[in-house]
């Protein structure tokens, strides 16, 4: 069996958002769809180890914000990489709170969604909830990010909590016999620094050494610092 074979089927990208107490979270998604017309009600899948699935456990409701074409890769290395145990995913974020008390993520939102628990699955790693919608606005009408683009043009990878992750290869290539320069491995999102290849999109062109970076210089895919980085094996 090939298991890429599901990433033929269509997804979005989208940042769900959820509350606990006074305290928020939010995490990308890509597993989100209309289930029923009247009521109005959609389906999201959530990892049970994720801190937005506690806390859509524990309030009953929850936001989705559907991301354009142009998505910050750091915005989605912030909301999809990372953990809100460890860091604050709304600081220096803009965002609203919905009628639901949950924040609306607006960086880069096309259109959101606001909905309440009304059921939900637990299968396997993941749970779906089914969520009534209560509010639903289009901000923009900016072209949809989709899964696809996400990982063909934007280079994008899926996290280790998503739906859709396929463990990726150890070694994805053979080393080149012309060039004999180390790789580093971003800790957060496992994206390889090639110096062969550079970064083209940062500007960083091929031949330059991993420590040679400028300090300032980022994961194109998640945002992590160069601290974040370690020898590839």
């Amino acid at each position: 069996m090939n298991p890429r074979t599901l990433h033929k089927i269509t997804y979005g990208m989208y940042i769900i958002c959820s509350k606990k107490d006074d305290s928020y979270n939010g995490q990308i998604a890509n597993a989100v769809i209309q289930v029923t017309a009247e009521p109005r009600t959609i389906a999201i899948a959530v990892n049970r180890d994720n801190l937005t699935h506690e806390y859509i456990l524990q309030s009953g409701v929850f936001t989705v914000s559907v991301m354009d074409i142009d998505c910050d890769m750091k915005l989605i290395g912030k909301f999809g990489f990372k953990s809100g145990r460890n860091i604050d995913k709304f600081e220096g974020i803009d965002y609203k709170i919905g009628q639901t008390g949950v924040p609306i993520v607006l960086n880069h939102a096309l259109a959101f969604i606001e909905a309440k628990v009304i059921d939900k699955i637990d299968i396997h790693t993941h749970t779906i909830f089914f969520g009534e919608v209560v509010d639903a606005e289009i901000l923009n009408e900016d072209d949809v990010m989709t899964y696809s683009y996400y990982h063909l043009v934007k280079g994008g990878k899926s996290p280790k909590n998503a739906p859709t992750y396929i463990a990726e290869q150890t070694l994805k290539e053979q080393p080149r016999k012309e060039v004999n320069l180390k790789k580093y491995e971003c800790n957060v999102c496992g994206y390889i620094y090639d110096p062969a290849v550079g970064d083209e999109e940062s500007g960083i062109p091929a031949g330059t050494l991993f420590e040679d970076l400028p300090d300032d210089w980022v994961c194109p895919v998640c945002g992590a610092g160069k601290e974040e980085f370690s020898l590839f094996h």
